[in-house]
Order: C-alpha cells, then sequence, then structure tokens
C-alpha cells in the first residue's frame, strides 16, 4: 500500500495534459495561430468539439450546455462544418490526417448523421490517411442508430463516460444511469466493430466509500473495458459554477481520496491491468496504450495519457486547443461568438501561448515523469529544484541517480506533484488546480 504524507500533497496542482497549461493562456499575437497551421508537417490529429448535452451533470467541468435548442445546435454544427474548410486550407499539401477524435460535452447529443456529416467535410478538406476513429459517448443517449453510425463510419475506439455504479454516488452527480443503459452501449459498440472501450470512472465523489469504488471497478471488469480511466473529482465550484449542487461537506477527506485511489491502482493491477501513467489502466495485448506504456512510447496531450506521436493537434469547436511545438492555441469558448466568427470563415483562436525552448525543454521534463515515471534533467535544472525534490528522494518516493530522476513505485500518488515542481508558471499563478490525488 502507498504511504500517505498529506503535507507533499497539500497544494492543488494542475493535470498537466499541456505544458504550459490553459490556465497560463493569454492573448496570442495576430496571426500566430494561422502561421502555426501554415507550417504543419507530417502526421496530424483533429479533435472536434460538440458542446452539448441532453442532460448536464453537476460535476462535469466540460465546456457545455443543454442539447435542447436545435437552431442553436444545427448553427454551430454549421459553423463547424466552416471552420472545418477553413482551417484545412491552410495547411500544407503534405500535413496527413493519422486520427480524429470526438468529444465534448457529448458527441450523441447530436444526430448520428450530423457526425457522419463531419466525418465526411473532414474527407473533402483534410488529407485522411486512414485515421483512428474515437469518440465520447453518453451511455444515457446512446442509441442503436448512434451504434450503427459507428460502424458505418469505422470507428476504432469509444470511450462511455461512467463515473460510478453506485446509485446514491450517481444522484449526488446529477447523472443516473443503471447498469443495463452501459451494458446495453457496450454490447452495441461491439457489435459495430468498435475495438476499444474505455469507462471513465471517478473516486472522490459526495457519500463514495471504498466498497462503492470497489463494487464499480468489478462490475467494469465484468463488462469487459478494454481501458480504464480513472479519475479523482476536482471540486472547484469557483471555477464550474454548477458544482455549487454537490456540498463539499459530501465529499471524502484527501486521506480518503488517497485510499481509494490506492485501492484502484491495487485492484487493476492484480485484475489483467496495466497501469498507464498515474490515473489510466488498459489490458496488454488488447489496447495500443498498453502497448505504449510497455514500449515506453507513451505520449500525453489535452486528451490526457494517449499513443498518438503526431507532432501537431488541431483542435475543432468551441474552446478546442490545437498543440503545436511552438504553440499552443485555444478557440473561442463562447459558443456563441464561436459560432459568429467561425461562420465567417474566420479563425477564433485569439488566446494560448507561444512556447520558449525553455517552456518546451521544462515541458518534456513533466511529460516524461508523468508518462514514463523517470526524466533526464540537466544540472542547472536540479540544482533550482533540489530543496523541493528532498522531502520526495528522503521518503523514497523518488530517487536521483547519474542526471536521472526516477520516481519509485511508492511514490506514483504524487507524481503530479513532483513534475509540478519543474513548473515556473505555478510560482507567479494564483489560480487553485484539483486535489493532487
Amino acid at each position: 500500500m502507498w504511504t500517505y504524507y498529506p503535507d507533499l500533497l497539500a497544494t492543488p496542482v494542475p493535470r498537466y495534459t499541456s505544458y504550459p497549461t490553459a490556465a497560463d493562456f493569454g492573448e496570442l499575437p495576430a496571426n500566430a495561430y494561422r502561421e502555426a497551421l501554415e507550417s504543419v508537417h507530417g502526421d496530424v490529429s483533429l479533435y472536434l468539439h460538440i458542446p452539448f448535452c441532453e442532460q448536464i451533470c453537476f460535476y462535469c467541468g466540460c465546456n457545455t450546455g443543454r442539447a435542447n435548442r436545435q437552431h442553436r445546435l444545427a448553427s454551430y454544427l454549421d459553423a463547424l462544418q466552416t471552420e472545418i474548410a477553413t482551417v484545412a486550407a491552410l495547411l500544407p499539401s503534405d500535413a496527413h490526417v493519422r486520427r480524429i477524435s470526438f468529444g465534448g460535452g457529448s458527441p450523441n447529443a447530436i444526430a448520428p448523421a450530423d457526425m457522419l456529416g463531419l466525418l465526411d467535410a473532414l474527407s473533402r478538406h483534410f488529407h485522411l490517411d486512414a485515421p483512428i476513429l474515437s469518440t465520447e459517448l453518453d451511455p444515457r443517449t446512446m442509441s442503436q442508430d448512434w451504434a450503427d453510425a459507428i460502424g458505418q463510419a469505422g470507428f476504432d475506439m469509444a470511450s462511455l463516460g461512467v463515473q460510478t455504479f453506485a446509485a446514491h454516488c450517481q444522484k449526488a452527480i446529477g447523472r443516473v444511469q443503471d447498469e443495463d443503459l452501459i451494458l446495453r452501449s457496450v454490447d452495441w459498440l461491439r457489435q459495430a466493430g468498435v475495438g476499444s472501450i474505455n469507462f471513465d470512472l471517478m473516486y472522490g465523489l459526495p457519500g463514495q466509500s471504498e466498497d462503492d469504488l470497489l463494487d464499480s471497478l468489478q462490475r467494469t471488469r465484468a463488462l469487459g473495458a478494454d481501458r480504464i480511466a480513472l479519475f479523482g473529482y476536482a471540486h472547484v465550484p469557483h471555477i464550474v459554477p454548477r458544482q455549487r449542487a454537490i456540498p463539499a461537506s459530501q465529499l471524502p477527506d484527501q486521506e480518503a481520496r488517497f485510499a481509494m485511489a490506492d485501492l484502484g491502482y491495487r485492484y487493476l493491477c492484480t485484475h489483467g491491468y496495466t497501469p498507464v501513467g498515474f490515473d489510466h489502466f488498459a489490458k496488454p495485448g488488447a489496447d495500443p496504450m498498453a502497448t505504449a506504456a510497455l514500449a515506453g512510447t507513451l505520449r500525453r496531450n489535452f486528451q490526457g495519457f494517449t499513443d498518438d506521436q503526431a507532432a501537431n493537434l488541431i483542435g475543432l469547436g468551441a474552446s478546442a486547443i490545437s498543440s503545436f511545438p511552438g504553440l499552443l492555441a485555444q478557440n473561442e469558448k463562447n459558443s456563441g461568438r464561436y459560432r459568429m466568427r467561425a461562420s465567417q470563415g474566420l479563425l477564433s483562436a485569439e488566446r494560448g501561448i507561444r512556447r520558449s525552448a525553455h517552456d518546451r525543454y521544462r515541458g518534456s521534463v513533466i511529460e516524461a515523469l508523468l508518462c514514463h515515471g523517470r526524466a533526464r534533467i540537466g544540472a542547472r535544472l536540479m540544482a533550482q529544484v533540489r530543496c523541493e525534490i528532498a522531502p520526495f528522494l528522503e521518503r523514497g518516493l523518488a530517487s536521483f541517480d547519474n542526471e536521472w530522476l526516477t520516481i519509485l513505485p511508492e511514490g506514483l500518488p504524487y507524481a503530479r506533484t513532483i513534475a509540478a515542481l519543474f513548473d515556473t508558471y505555478r510560482a507567479v499563478s494564483m489560480r487553485q488546480f484539483s486535489s493532487a490525488v
């Protein structure tokens, strides 16, 4: 079992799906995003953001709204189609799309025909090179028609928002869905030819016990999930107002969260799953994420841990973030303002940050620590963090030998905290992040 050191987990830290993080974005210089697009070569990944859900959950921090106004939804999809054409026209001819991911929100809040229409637009405007297709899905609104469309398009992966099977936890977070809905979705997806199915699960939920978590893990395994993302619930109502519906008094404390994370890790590692970083798990031999973790090729981007090796990720849709070696750029968050800009053929990415050589170096260290558990640290950089890293070395959570900093097995739950020591932006930011575990 992991050892709980509350003093080392006292400071909230980012999840580090990028470095610098989105919290550090500011206004971009004019034409910075356009120039980045015009400089893309080789493999490209696309992410399409669908900021709609038929039902809004209390816990969710995603940029999403209710899909109850057909005109607004239709105008958003029209704007997204226009943005697809606008962005694709700026890419050099040797840019090949190898991955396409739909996220949200809930992509299945739109009609299956609309999803197929977006794929058709992508094929007309981008150079698609047998791309891997993946999508997030809400089991509560999954349908046979959607499964048929997924099969028709040839999706490879799907991620189901499960979170928990405990009925009292579901009610507390505004996401009531019985096991039959999830089982039905799994069956439909398997019949549609989807080879990898992920379950998103959470710990640290209101009223959740270790027994509740263990039951969800057992049910997830019984339903045959190929991949599991086990996240700690991030309660930040000052940033996500809808979370005010969840009383903080009902949440497990940090020590209880730590015990749940430990339970989840031990259970999954002893029941056929390979650990992927600090909060993902995948079946070896059956899922490419496990292969990447074992081969040392795991990466981390705005979608979390990934086996995607592309240097360029282009985000399409409101609030979507694009990642280039020298630039991070985020589209307009407000759906209405996004629709106005995109529908006129204008690029909507106005916020972001240029990534200096210094940023890229520190970013590579943070990514290596989170993905591989070790990173090579130059003497100058180590000298800057030596005092901060000392408590982790003294307690056997990490080791430093011959310029290599290694997070030891006992130190895995402290991975984000250790990575944050190399983040120069945190020294000047007052923004509150999620719990470190």
